[in-house]
């Protein structure tokens, strides 16, 4: 894949699957415990800022792969652990959360390089 293409496909598979899991919270999770619920709802939220931060990256970063790779890679980290916490109702996957959450800052970060 040229360049920062690939930057663009990832952005677009993010916002593609944050819309797609946004409408499975709103229908799928309705019998789930509220806590679990708020959880969901809490991956869903980060997953979609940051594919947007995917999707601007090339725009307004110096270093977009950087920008995008890491909010990847906290996306996965943080919302992925999320999802799977309120999804099994096994909170032994809310340790992964802080990693992706300071990998998520990482890539916020990134833009000022």
């Amino acid at each position: 894949m040229e360049g920062g293409r690939w930057v663009s496909v990832l952005a677009g598979v993010a916002g593609c699957s944050a819309v797609a899991l946004g409408a499975y919270g709103a229908h799928g999770m309705s019998g789930k415990d509220a806590y679990f619920q708020e959880v969901f709802r809490r991956a869903n939220t980060y997953h979609m800022y940051h594919a947007l931060l995917m999707a601007a990256a090339p725009a307004v970063a110096r270093k977009p792969g950087l920008v995008a790779g890491l909010a990847a890679a906290g996306t996965a980290l943080f919302s992925g652990s999320c999802y799977t916490l309120a999804l099994t109702e096994d909170r032994s996957w809310a340790k992964f959360a802080p990693v992706g959450g300071f990998t998520l800052m990482a890539a916020w970060l990134a833009l000022a390089l």
